[in-house]
C-alpha cells in the first residue's frame, strides 16, 4: 500500500506552494537591510490599523490594532512603522511569480504573497532540489525569504508549508511530503482546524464528531463526508489522501471593484462629499477599464463615525440601464444616488463606491435605444493614455475638485523603489 502510494505520487507529478514570509515587512526590509531582525508593522489605507507584522513585532502588537491608539507601544518597543505601499508590494509580487515560473511546469498565483505550482514527472528528491533553487533565487535577486512546501496534492503542499513555518531551521525553509509515511505523520501532526479549506464552522462540526486531527478526517468514509460536507469536503479528503483532486483554477477578472475610504476628519458638507465620492467612482471606473470589463450597476454608501453618537449608515444601488465603463456615466449615476440618500444634520466619516454586475466588455450587447454614448469610449481611452504618460490624476472629470488632489494619509510611506525612476536607490561606489 505504501509503495503504491509512493509510486502514485511520482507518476502524477507534484504540487507545491511558495509563501513569502511576512511579505509586506520583507519588501520594506529588502531596501533597508538595517531593519533585518527588527520589529516592523505595516498600516492599512489612511494609516488606520495594523495589517501586517514581522515576527519580531507580533509579541507587542495585535493584528488590526488601531494605529493612533498604539503610538506609544510603537515607540516603547522600537517598532518601525510603514504606510501600505501597494505599488511596491505588487511589483515585488510579480517578480516573485516570474522567478517561480522559471522552474515549474505550471503556476497559479494564489494571493499577492503566495503561489501554487506544479511539477511533472519528478521524484521527491528532484522536487526538493527545485524548491531550494526557487528559495535561493528569490532571496538572491529580491532579498525576500520564502517557505516552500511540496507534496502530491495542493492540500498536502499547504500542509508541508505549515511544517516549514513551524520548523524553519530543521527544514531550511523547504519541505517535501514525498512518501506515504511522511503524509500520515504530517496528517497526525496537524489539527483539523489548521487544514487549508477547513473553516471555523467546519472545524467545529468535525470536532463534534470527535475529529481533532487531519488524519482522523481522512479515516471517515467517503459517503459520510459527501453527505455531511458536500462534494467540496470530499475533494479535500481525497487531496489529503494524496489523490490530487483540487486542480488549478483559471485566473478570473474581478467580479466586484470597490474604492472605500475613511475621511481624515468628519465631513458634513454635501459638496465636499460629492467630490470624494466622484474620485472613488472614477478610480473604480479606471480599474474596470484596465481589466477590459464593464458594469451595469454600482452601490454607493456613506457612514458616520461608528464610535460616535447617532451612528448612521446610508447606501443605495445605482442601475445604469446598460453596461458601461465610462467614468462619466458611472460618476454621474453614483452622484445622483448620493444626493438622494444624503441626510442633512449628520457628520460623515466614511464613503465608498462598489461596482457590481461586471462582465468582459467583449460581450457587450448593443442596445438600439439607451446605450452608452459611443464617444465615451474614445474619450476614456484618451484620458487613460494621458494619465499613464503624465501621471495619475493629471486629467480629471469636472465633478472632481480640479484644484485639490485628495490623497490618503500615508505619513510613513516608503519610496516606490522598483517602479518610479526618481525613487531608485543611489549607491555610492567611492
Amino acid at each position: 500500500m505504501h509503495l503504491y502510494n509512493s509510486v502514485l505520487i511520482y507518476l502524477c507529478g507534484m504540487y507545491g506552494i511558495v509563501d513569502c514570509n511576512s511579505f509586506y515587512a520583507s519588501c520594506e526590509r529588502a531596501f533597508k537591510p538595517n531593519l533585518i531582525g527588527k520589529p516592523i508593522v505595516v498600516l492599512s489605507n489612511n494609516d488606520g490599523c495594523v495589517i501586517a507584522r514581522s515576527k519580531e513585532a507580533k509579541p507587542y502588537v495585535k493584528m488590526g490594532a488601531v494605529a493612533f491608539k498604539n503610538k506609544n507601544d510603537f515607540k516603547k518597543y522600537g517598532i518601525h512603522v510603514f504606510s501600505s505601499n501597494y505599488t511596491l508590494y505588487g511589483d515585488m509580487s510579480s517578480r516573485v511569480m516570474s522567478i517561480i515560473s522559471k522552474y515549474v511546469d505550471d503556476i497559479e498565483p494564489y494571493s499577492i504573497d503566495e503561489a501554487f505550482f506544479k511539477l511533472k514527472n519528478v521524484s521527491g528528491k528532484e522536487a526538493e532540489l527545485i524548491g531550494k533553487q526557487i528559495k535561493d533565487d528569490v532571496m538572491q535577486h529580491l532579498g525576500l525569504p520564502v517557505s516552500v512546501g511540496i507534496a502530491a496534492s495542493k492540500a498536502l503542499a499547504k500542509l508541508a508549508n505549515n511544517i516549514v513555518k513551524k520548523y524553519p531551521e530543521q527544514t531550511q525553509n523547504v519541505y517535501v511530503i514525498g512518501t506515504d509515511e511522511q503524509r500520515i505523520k504530517a496528517l497526525k501532526w496537524t489539527r483539523i482546524g489548521d487544514v487549508w479549506g477547513i473553516g471555523r464552522r467546519l472545524a467545529t462540526k468535525l470536532k463534534e464528531m470527535n475529529v481533532d486531527k487531519a488524519y482522523e478526517f481522512t479515516l471517515l468514509s467517503d459517503e459520510l463526508v459527501r453527505n455531511k460536507f458536500s462534494v467540496v469536503g470530499l475533494r479535500l479528503k481525497r487531496d489529503l489522501e494524496g489523490k490530487p483532486t483540487i486542480g488549478f483554477e483559471e485566473v478570473h477578472d474581478k467580479y466586484m471593484i470597490a474604492t472605500t475610504r475613511s475621511f481624515p476628519n468628519v465631513v458634513s458638507d454635501l459638496k465636499e462629499i460629492e467630490e470624494r465620492v466622484a474620485t472613488f467612482a472614477n478610480s473604480c471606473a479606471e480599474k474596470l477599464r484596465k481589466q477590459k470589463s464593464e458594469c451595469s450597476a454600482a452601490y454607493v454608501f456613506l457612514k458616520s463615525n461608528r464610535f460616535g453618537k447617532d451612528y448612521v449608515k446610508l447606501g443605495a444601488m445605482v442601475h445604469f440601464g446598460f453596461a458601461t465603463s465610462s467614468s462619466i456615466t458611472i460618476t454621474k449615476g453614483v452622484l445622483e444616488k448620493l444626493r438622494e440618500i444624503f441626510k442633512v444634520g449628520y457628520t460623515y466619516k466614511k464613503a465608498g463606491v462598489i461596482l457590481v454586475s461586471i462582465k468582459p466588455n467583449a460581450s457587450h450587447q448593443t442596445r438600439l435605444f439607451g446605450d452608452e454614448n459611443p464617444k465615451h469610449q474614445l474619450l476614456m481611452r484618451t484620458m487613460d493614455t494621458l494619465n499613464d504618460k503624465m501621471g495619475q490624476g493629471k486629467l480629471k472629470l469636472a465633478n472632481q475638485d480640479i484644484k485639490r488632489t485628495w490623497k490618503m494619509r500615508q505619513e510613513h510611506l516608503s519610496p516606490q523603489y522598483t517602479t518610479r525612476l526618481s525613487d531608485i536607490i543611489t549607491i555610492n561606489c567611492k
